[in-house]
């Protein structure tokens, strides 16, 4: 239920925005509007104030809406108010009015985005945790309990780095435009650093997920190998691990952090899938105790996976994140402005072929993500509405004949050429778009019913 009311919040938020960006310009501009709705099918509820002649609408199918206006294209229009009509208004006042959807939706992330950092999020400090075995950060000499104090890509300046998330959405952007990073890494804050080149431009991006970070060897921040809940009848609690074990050493190898642990778990398995006995050295209320682990097997991706039965690794170190009136707004105009581009790149890159269409996702995933979100509190569920509005506004400005980026197409043909879009032209290059949009639908409700069955 919170991930259904969760949903058609979002939807509900974001569409009203949407279209009232069109609605605010359109009357700033002398056009008479007709109806303001949100959603489609029939109406719930309906209302028009005093001495307005639009009429504001809200419809059982929260899956889009519209604004309308008066338009001579549209049916025929009384000459005392031609001037009032969309289709007379000149060129710069038309293509604001279409403009204003995407706009809107763009202003309202970035306002979301400086919310969250002027009421401030806890996030993770920058500590690092074992890198992967093999990957990019081990070869660069990364090693648990680095602490990250700024990075670099490329030949820019070095930026003081924030938080653990922070240095993940610097490690994306990076990745995706194929520039190497430099981080400046020391023992603790404030402890003297060394350098270290991540060289991203080696990876071969084609899926943001968790593999990508496994590549780059830095998959969560640094946390003790301390044992959580245990499962009872698991592998944990069958060996006589208990809640607070913390591990020292397997097999003779120090334990530094728990996703070090982990690993060591995961690969406590034979290639046909049969178990590996490990010896566990904890310290337990302050006594050294010593353990046979035997992990249960387990098909992940179609590969054997050690598991215990039980949660690994303590909770992380937090910071809070917090910044004043003008630098929250600041960071927020500029969150918008990287994860809109980012957003582009990735569209450029699967138009061309370097980038999977798994990126792309659907309904289905956005409601997970919004029950998921919303169950996480108010501040998850506000950037998990800041991330959405971009990706409307973006998919909003696309050039397709159907969205609004389309219309604004055909200004542009029409302020260079003089002429407007032929009907004929008009109606083909909408059946065109129409096709091109349902498609995409298609890849992304496969891709939704592929990760949820997954």
């Amino acid at each position: 239920m919170l991930t259904l009311i969760a949903f058609v919040v979002a939807l509900g938020i974001l569409i009203a925005i949407h279209e009232y960006g069109h609605y605010r310009v359109a009357v700033a501009c002398g056009v008479k509007v007709l109806r303001f709705s949100v959603g489609f099918g029939k109406p719930l509820l309906r209302w028009q104030r005093k001495g307005s002649p639009t009429e504001f609408v809200l419809c059982a199918l929260p899956l889009g809406g519209y604004v309308r206006m008066l338009d001579e294209r549209e049916g025929p229009v009384d000459a005392a108010e031609r001037h009032l009509a969309f289709n007379t208004q000149p060129l710069r006042s038309r293509a604001a009015i279409v403009a204003a959807g995407p706009v809107a939706n763009l202003l309202l992330a970035a306002v979301l985005y400086a919310v969250v950092n002027w009421s401030g999020v806890e996030e993770p400090k920058p500590i690092l945790a074992s890198p992967v075995a093999g990957s990019l950060a081990q070869q660069a000499g990364i090693v648990s309990g680095d602490w990250v104090a700024s990075s670099a890509v490329g030949d820019a300046e070095p930026m003081e780095m924030g938080s653990f998330g922070d240095l993940r959405w610097r490690l994306t952007q990076a990745a995706l435009s194929g520039d190497d990073m430099t981080l400046w890494v020391g023992k603790g804050e404030g402890a003297p650093t060394r350098e270290v080149l991540l060289p991203l431009s080696q990876l071969d991006v084609r899926e943001v997920d968790a593999k990508l970070f496994e590549r780059m060897g830095i998959t969560a921040p640094w946390s003790a190998p301390v044992v959580g809940g245990v499962v009872e009848g698991g592998a944990a609690a069958e060996a006589g691990l208990l809640a607070g074990d913390k591990v020292r050493a397997v097999d003779g190898v120090p334990v530094a952090d728990g996703q070090q642990l982990r690993s060591l778990i995961g690969s406590a398995v034979n290639p046909d899938g049969q178990p590996v006995n490990q010896e566990w050295q904890l310290e337990r209320a302050g006594q050294v105790v010593t353990l046979q682990v035997s992990p249960a097997s387990e098909l992940v991706d179609g590969v054997p996976v050690g598991r215990i039965g039980a949660y690994i690794g303590a909770a992380p170190e937090f910071m809070v994140v917090r910044y004043g009136p003008v630098d929250g707004l600041v960071q927020g105009v500029v969150r918008t402005w990287e994860v809109s581009w980012l957003t582009l790149k990735m569209m450029g890159r699967m138009l061309i072929g370097e980038a999977s269409v798994k990126n792309l996702s659907g309904p289905l995933t956005i409601a997970d993500y919004a029950g998921k979100s919303a169950s996480l509190g108010l501040t998850s569920y506000l950037l998990f509405l800041a991330l959405i509005s971009v990706s409307l506004g973006v998919l909003n400005l696309l050039p397709l004949p159907v969205l609004d980026g389309g219309h604004l197409m055909y200004y542009l043909w029409e302020g260079v050429t003089g002429r407007s879009v032929s009907d004929v032209w008009m109606e083909r290059l909408q059946r065109g778009g129409v096709v091109v949009l349902m498609a995409l639908m298609s890849v992304a409700l496969f891709n939704d019913v592929a990760r949820l069955a997954g």
